[in-house]
């Protein structure tokens, strides 16, 4: 392997790239400088593509921040310096946003950091980061939304180790919210609209723009920017293809619930506190997710198979075949039962009755995020 060398830029955009200070109020939860920040998420994404012995240091030269990565190939700081200039659209949203008078003084601008570089398998479209990913973790990838669908791509066969590969992230919004701030963040979209398109480009398409990864959307205001953007209309489990450019190979994207909406849709709370009803709403919840996550699975292993045809196998299986296996995966990762505890579960009468095919609409509408 040879060093890669980048030129980050100078001091102040590198602060701003970085969300420099991640966590600093007086008191610093963690008192590093910028160039320890930096080091920091350029060592998560050396770690996600696989480098397990790569080192990376980064020092000022002339007023300019210099990272060095050894035990890499010369070309990876490429994918790096998209990703940072990319980020400069981003800013610019953000400090239009805020001329507008529509940022909240609890937000931060969060570039999705630490993301493998090399080794992407497949997109996921989200809302907006929660804002302890930055402050509390400096890790995108930690939250409650991305270890659920970390979980649910192991229970379809991929390794603990290399879901990162499979999430690599691109947020509408690229700021860093309390999770109750989606509703406040709906009028923000058009300002990262040139942010927005270029990294589903420079993302969604690899390989010189030949390959195309697979694509979640999760929730409805990702679908709904989906349409808005590109055209076509996707629903939960609705599958599509968008064209990042004009003449640029098809991407396939899915439709999805937000990994988070479970836990209100299975909320007896949502239903007047009838248990029967909140767990058959979830399990048709867990159903169509670990569908979702069984396509992004295969599709992110082997990109060129027909998503259709994947698709069908994989509702097929969680919600037809192996719904019973849905059921149990439900119990025990959403009301946190033994595996014995949920496998008796899911011979009771109610729940019985809610497995008959998990495909058939539900009497009462599901909540969704």
């Amino acid at each position: 392997m040879a060093d890669a060398q980048i030129d980050l830029g100078d001091a102040q955009r590198v602060t701003r790239l970085f969300a420099f200070p991640n966590n600093c109020q007086v008191i610093c939860y963690r008192n590093w400088t910028l160039e320890q920040t930096v080091e920091h998420y350029l060592t998560q994404s050396v770690q996600r593509d696989g480098h397990a012995d790569a080192q990376v240091h980064v020092s000022r030269e002339h007023d300019r921040l210099v990272a060095r990565i050894s035990g890499v190939p010369e070309s990876y700081g490429e994918p790096l310096r998209k990703l940072l200039d990319s980020g400069e659209l981003a800013y610019q949203g953000a400090s239009k946003l805020n001329q507008d008078g529509k940022w909240s003084y609890d937000w931060y601008l969060f570039l999705p950091l630490g993301m493998a570089l090399e080794q992407r398998r497949s997109i996921e479209l989200l809302h907006f980061p929660p804002d302890y990913s930055l402050t509390r973790y400096q890790d995108y990838l930690k939250s409650n939304t991305t270890d659920r669908w970390a979980q649910l791509l192991t229970f379809n066969g991929v390794e603990a180790a290399a879901t990162p590969a499979y999430q690599t992230i691109i947020d509408i919004a690229p700021i860093a919210a309390p999770a109750s701030a989606g509703k406040d963040l709906e009028g923000t979209y058009g300002y990262f609209r040139d942010y927005q398109v270029r990294m589903v480009k420079e993302m969604a398409l690899a390989k010189g723009g030949k390959v195309a990864l697979p694509m979640v959307a999760f929730g409805a205001p990702v679908r709904s920017w989906i349409e808005q953007q590109y055209g076509p209309k996707v629903g939960v489990l609705g599958l599509v293809t968008i064209q990042p450019e004009a003449g640029a190979t098809k991407v396939p994207v899915l439709g999805t619930n937000h990994p988070s909406a479970i836990w209100y849709t299975a909320d007896p709370k949502s239903y007047d506190g009838d248990q029967d009803k909140a767990d058959a709403a979830g399990l048709k919840m867990m159903g169509q997710d670990l569908s979702a996550a069984c396509w992004q699975a295969g599709m992110g292993r082997n990109p060129q198979a027909d998503a259709k045809l994947t698709l069908e196998a994989c509702t097929g299986k969680w919600q037809v075949t192996q719904k019973k296996q849905t059921c149990e995966l439900f119990y025990r990762s959403i009301r946190e039962l033994t595996p014995e505890q949920a496998a008796a579960k899911c011979n009771s009468g109610p729940v019985t009755r809610s497995l008959r095919d998990l495909r058939k609409p539900l009497e009462m509408e599901v909540p969704e995020a």
